[in-house]
């Protein structure tokens, strides 16, 4: 039955799945074409399409018009193996929602398991652990799915052609892909057809034979002599849509075998020519209705009433259909007309109406607004030019938060990049803001804001979803400029306009709430306010929403397990640090931004344990991930992990220059400005400056533990002894605090006692950090402690603590035992810099240390810290020592 003229139909999809963001799926495009009633199988076409069933592709290849979607539309209903359709579209060029699509159709014919695969959440890439579960899930089916993609010719991402490829490849003997396409596909044909794994089905195959044409055209009420339809066959090379508009056309005519024998193309093109044919015997409401429709990818009576400004559209697309005049039935009570007859009708549309296209935009968006359908509201009135109708739409919605994450982030921003300054809204004003944010141009973003804040009316109800927007853009501005204060402002508003919005419409954009306090923590782990933070982060972690919230959750995992590194407990740090990770590769994100935090992390643990070259890859990586400057946790964390990287290389001067990567904030972290402390200290001691070593520690406190015990130990190592003692005094941890802390606390209490001549206490002391290090690897602590600790570590029962993962033998023959003589043994996973190497190599040739400064280019101050570096990790303090030590363990 048809909509009301003054009712909205029912969204296409409501009330069934929806996607990652939580909007409904087209559920047309997986619905398979109807056949009308003037539809003629072609037999031959179909027995060649049965091939499609042994061979992994197969490709319909045709012109428009030339019956491909309906040919494979019949071929697949009548098989009895689950056909997965789905009708690709220009928005698919993203991968993120091609993919998301994909794994919809397979799922609504029943060749999905749920919860094995996940579902994509970034429009921008699918990660390849997605790809490779469907792709083994498919390769474990009893019977293979036959999966056609219409329409294929709008696919023209490189990307997402080698990932189909994949998928295909290693789906095996359980997908067969079907592509019906107008243009030929990327994918390499040559390789399937030289293995005999294509089945191809091309224009020349899909012409309309003489006899083929003469049937349809008895099914549209014609009977002509076969040499008739044989001269038509002629004129239009048998191309289906122009048989069928000749039919059509033919049909009004008194002598229709005399009308198709003296019809000419005199016109630009046949399509042309026929077009004018059918509409010349349709009334003007039909003829002005399809003319106006054509701007309209779909459409319903109610949405074509609004173009029209009349009342009268459901039974003419009601008769339309019928007479299967091109009008395309998607259910629903929603239309779409054939893709070639649209072209041409807009075509026309301009030709006689000439500067009506805009304004018919907006009045489609004005009514899909209206009615709740906020992707094409957002297009058509981009196309209209009605920037402040556009977003104003995505504001009220609630939905600017999806111009930072999902899907539709990209697209987002690409349609309102053509926004001009005629748009003067608040709204406008806030979409301006928020692209210039998630871009980091934080001198636009902060402009535009103050902007959108000075133009809002305080007392203003329906302004609610422009405030609270605002708040979450508010919350960002005040995460990237390192002002908690603001951030806190935001969050107290945001939950006063909560209460004045409805809870339907909240619970539309989860993500909305999300980003909002992943912003609220992240200012707070800035200010050192780690247990407030991790009560929003982890709430954020926890939020339900699937794929919409998918990167705020990726991004608040990533944070916990940086306040877990932060407060000494490296195994949580990491399992939370892959847990972010491994959430970002289920939902399918190549480059999760919140996952780059989880890597630093990983990073920074890998430090701690020595593993230098595990920490160099990892960081490797977040360089190749998107850039997150001007936003400072993830900032300072990198400086973290990077700095005591380079310290623990040997590379002091690197170290301090990568330590304070000056983030301007208005705030100063008193963590990140701990930790840069920590590195400049450490490197004036590796240079003998031990009371400007001493002097860089001033102001650290027991506030910061972690800091608090790394400083004790410099503060020790520095001749201050007394101070060292203060630091650990002043520490109030309150048992939040992790391994980290207690083994470096026991390690200079232990130093303490060595130099106060008290073994005993010093032995007891470090077996008990032996013990706590043991669990998580942590190495580090141990490792730059200094002289002393070595020839403890050789005596047991210390020894048997540290064997395995802390010391390891000197390399001896089977059998031979250990010579005291050795010295103590070196750490294990000992590794030389590079610079190291090149010291010791020419160590071993007998060069001064002047000589080796002059052959490398580098000062002797540099030559020596690069030496003392080194005799740190082999165990030794002299020269000869460090050359015989380094070669027994093969590293010159």
């Amino acid at each position: 039955m048809a909509a009301s003229d003054d009712t909205a139909p029912e969204p296409a999809g409501a009330g069934a799945d929806t996607d990652p963001l939580g909007d409904p799926l087209l559920r047309t495009r997986f619905a398979l074409p109807s056949r009308p009633a003037t539809y003629l199988r072609r037999q031959r076409l179909v027995d060649h399409l049965d091939q499609a069933l042994t061979t992994p592709l197969t490709l319909v290849n045709g012109a428009a018009g030339a019956g491909k979607t309906l040919l494979a539309a019949d071929w697949a209903a009548g098989l009895r193996l689950p056909v997965a359709w789905l009708t690709v579209e220009a928005g698919d060029r993203r991968p993120g929602v091609f993919w998301a699509y994909v794994l919809e159709s397979l799922r609504a014919c029943g060749a999905r398991t749920e919860g094995v695969v996940g579902t994509p959440a970034d429009s921008g890439g699918v990660g390849r652990g997605l790809l490779g579960a469907l792709a083994a899930e498919l390769n474990g089916r009893d019977r293979p799915v036959v999966l056609v993609l219409d329409e294929y010719d709008r696919m023209t991402a490189p990307r997402i052609a080698e990932e189909l490829e994949f998928v295909l490849r290693h789906a095996g003997r359980g997908l067969r892909l079907v592509l019906v396409t107008r243009t030929e596909p990327l994918l390499p044909l040559h390789r399937y057809r030289a293995a005999g794994e294509l089945t191809e089905i091309r224009g020349a195959e899909l012409a309309f034979t003489p006899g083929e044409a003469g049937a349809l055209l008895e099914l549209h009420g014609l009977r002509l002599p076969a040499h008739a339809a044989s001269a038509l066959v002629e004129r239009t090379r048998g191309w289906a849509a122009g048989l069928r508009l000749s039919a059509l056309a033919a049909r009004e005519s008194t002598d229709p075998e005399r009308y198709l024998k003296e019809f000419e193309a005199g016109h630009s093109t046949v399509a042309d020519f026929l077009l004018a044919e059918v509409l010349k015997g349709r009334t003007e409401e039909t003829q002005d209705l399809l003319l106006r429709v054509s701007v309209l990818d779909r459409f319903c009576p109610g949405l074509a009433d609004a173009l029209t400004l009349r009342t009268d559209a459901a039974p003419l697309l009601a008769g339309l259909h019928r007479e299967n005049a091109f009008i395309e039935r998607l259910g629903h009570c929603w239309y779409r007309l054939h893709p070639l007859f649209r072209e041409i009708l807009l075509a026309h549309l301009r030709e006689r109406m000439p500067g009506v296209e805009a304004e018919l935009h907006r009045r489609a968006a004005r009514w899909l607004r209206r009615s709740g359908f906020l992707p094409e509201t957002l297009a058509h009135a981009a196309a209209g030019g009605d920037w402040d109708l556009a977003a104003g739409a995505l504001v009220d919605d609630l939905a600017i938060g999806q111009l930072f994450t999902g899907l539709r982030s990209d697209d987002l921003t690409q349609l309102f990049a053509g926004m001009g300054p005629e748009a003067g809204s608040p709204a406008s004003d806030l979409v301006r803001a928020a692209r210039a944010l998630a871009r980091r141009d934080l001198g636009h973003g902060l402009a535009r804001l103050r902007g959108a804040r000075e133009r809002l009316s305080d007392d203003a109800p329906d302004l609610a979803p422009v405030r609270l927007s605002c708040t979450l853009l508010e919350a960002l501005a005040a995460r990237l400029t390192g002002c908690p204060a603001r951030a806190e402002e935001a969050a107290a508003a945001s939950e006063e306009l909560v209460r004045e919005l409805p809870a339907p419409l909240l619970g539309k954009h989860p993500e909305l709430t999300a980003l909002l306090l992943t912003h609220v923590g992240s200012a707070r782990l800035w200010d050192g306010r780690f247990e407030d933070a991790r009560a929003v982060l982890t709430t954020v972690a926890g939020t339900p929403g699937g794929a919409a919230t998918v990167l705020p959750r990726v991004e608040a995992m990533g944070h916990l397990a940086l306040l877990d590194y932060l407060n000494g407990w490296l195994g949580r740090a990491e399992r939370k640090a892959m847990a972010a990770l491994s959430e970002g590769e289920r939902a399918g994100l190549p480059r999760p931004p919140g996952a780059g935090i989880g890597r630093l992390v990983l990073a920074a643990v890998a430090v701690d344990r020595h593993e230098l070259d595990r920490a160099r890859t990892l960081l490797d990586e977040t360089a190749r991930l998107p850039a997150r400057e001007h936003d400072p946790v993830p900032t300072a964390g990198r400086a973290i992990a990077v700095s005591r990287l380079l310290l623990d290389s040997g590379e002091a001067g690197a170290a301090v220059e990568a330590a304070d990567p000056a983030v301007p904030a208005a705030v100063a972290s008193p963590w990140a400005q701990g930790h840069a402390a920590l590195v400049r200290s450490a490197a004036r001691l590796a240079e003998d400056r031990p009371d400007e070593a001493s002097r860089m520690l001033h102001g650290l406190s027991g506030d910061q533990p972690v800091c608090a015990v790394e400083a004790a130990a410099l503060q020790i190592a520095a001749g201050h002894p007394r101070a060292a003692v203060e630091l650990l005094d002043s520490i109030r941890a309150e048992g939040r605090t992790g391994p980290v802390v207690s083994v470096g606390a026991a390690l200079v209490k232990a130093r303490a006692a060595t130099e106060a001549g008290d073994e005993a206490t010093a032995r007891r002391l470090v077996a008990r950090a032996l013990l706590d290090a043991r669990r998580e690897r942590l190495r580090r602590p141990f490792l730059r402690a200094g002289e002393w600790l070595r020839p403890m570590l050789a005596t047991d029962p210390l020894r048997e603590l540290a064997e395995g993962w802390l010391v390891a033998e000197p390399p001896r023959r089977h059998g031979e035992r250990p010579r005291p003589e050795a010295g103590p043994p070196p750490l294990v996973a000992v590794e030389l810099s590079g610079r190291e190497r090149d010291v010791l190599r020419r160590l071993a040739r007998m060069m001064s240390t002047e000589e080796i400064a002059a052959d490398l280019y580098v000062s002797v101050n540099t030559v020596k810290t690069h030496l003392k570096s080194a005799y740190r990790k082999l165990g030794v303090n002299r020269r000869n020592e460090a050359v015989h030590r380094a070669r027994g363990l093969g590293l010159l």
